[in-house]
């Protein structure tokens, strides 16, 4: 299912304030996706997707799913749309005085399935997020990682059409949420799902996302692939979250100097692993100081994507030299899938 978002605003009251939580926000989230939102607390993240998930109406534009405006639809009608979305939380939000099988029942009661084929659809559901043995088991006895399996089993019982996954893995470490992210790749391409995922962490969206919108101020402010998001990122806000991403295995950007660094080189495809710099000292009268470095790489989220993934390579460096020499040397890099800008107003290299 695709959903469609045209000039979406919300303004909440607070006291006497006017908050304009989202500012006129229109995007398409493709179906069969991955499609990551990233925002800063009180960016207006959380507000834009209470919007489309139809939680709350907007004070002025419209959604769409698929062809269908679905933002003013009357009550009963709403009630039916809502059942094909599944939900999944930071927090879980799971019943403590319920099993883990009887949590995922939860909605499929209030669907009004009966017993016997509830019964087979909880334990489909345990067994596709690989806790089939833990039916019975109450939450209390889980760990994180499996309560935030339990709750995915939840949000998919009742074959929904779109999944919302916000800030699903904030509260896990750092290892569970590299699994639960894979699992949610897995299940995406099993079952052919649009996911949105709402998150602050640009790992996230690394790890699981083909597409993502940066929100800042209530504003979409870049959206697009997330390979060229990584690749060529325009605005301050999601430079600021490449500078502070955790690199695949842990590993921070490096940064070794707080000086210089004039040019932002960007390796893409097989560069990352070529010695372009060594190659370009031999090719242009230059001098070249590295001031940081790092390299993230970006799996495929699925199937659908048609590609196994790709590494994005970026340094912070000084070039010195005579202009001719400079210009010869940003055209060997160039001509070698090496994208250059100048460090801080994100325009590339002629």
């Amino acid at each position: 299912m695709q959903i469609r978002l045209e000039h979406l605003t919300k303004t909440y009251l607070a006291g006497a304030e006017r908050i304009e939580a989202v500012k006129d926000n229109s995007l398409i989230i493709p179906e069969n996706k991955i499609f990551g939102i990233i925002g800063k607390s009180g960016a207006g993240k959380s507000s834009l997707v209470r919007l489309m998930s139809l939680l709350e109406a907007p004070d002025a534009g419209a959604v769409y799913y698929d062809d269908k405006r679905v933002d003013n639809l009357d009550k009963a009608a709403l009630i039916q749309q809502r059942r094909k979305i599944g939900m999944i939380f930071q927090n879980f939000n799971l019943f403590s005085s319920r099993t883990a099988g009887k949590n995922v029942a939860y909605p499929l009661e209030i669907c009004g399935m009966g017993k016997a084929e509830t019964e087979d659809r909880v334990r489909e559901m345990l067994s596709l997020v690989g806790l089939e043995d833990r039916a019975d088991a109450p939450i209390s006895t889980l760990s994180g990682g499996q309560k935030q399996r339990v709750a995915i089993a939840r949000a998919l019982a009742a074959g929904p059409d779109v999944l919302f996954c916000d800030e699903a893995t904030s509260a896990l470490d750092p290892q569970t949420t590299r699994i639960i992210l894979s699992l949610i790749r897995e299940i995406q391409a099993k079952m052919k799902l649009t996911v949105v995922m709402i998150t602050h962490q640009m790992e996230v969206v690394r790890d699981a996302c083909s597409q993502v919108a940066v929100i800042d101020g209530g504003s979409v402010v870049e959206q697009g692939k997330v390979e060229d998001i990584f690749t060529y990122p325009k605005s301050p806000v999601t430079k600021e979250f490449l500078s502070n991403l955790k690199a695949t295995g842990g590993e921070s950007f490096v940064r070794w100097s707080d000086e210089g660094g004039m040019y932002t080189l960007h390796f893409t495809g097989g560069t990352p692993g070529e010695p372009v710099l060594s190659r370009l000292s031999r090719v242009a009268d230059v001098e070249f100081n590295i001031r940081a470095a790092g390299v993230q790489h970006i799996p495929a989220s699925s199937e659908a994507d048609g590609h196994a993934g790709q590494d994005i390579g970026t340094m912070l460096l000084d070039i010195k030299g005579e202009q001719g020499e400079k210009e010869k040397a940003f055209a060997f890099l160039k001509e070698n899938g090496v994208i250059v800008e100048k460090t801080g107003d994100g325009k590339e290299v002629r």
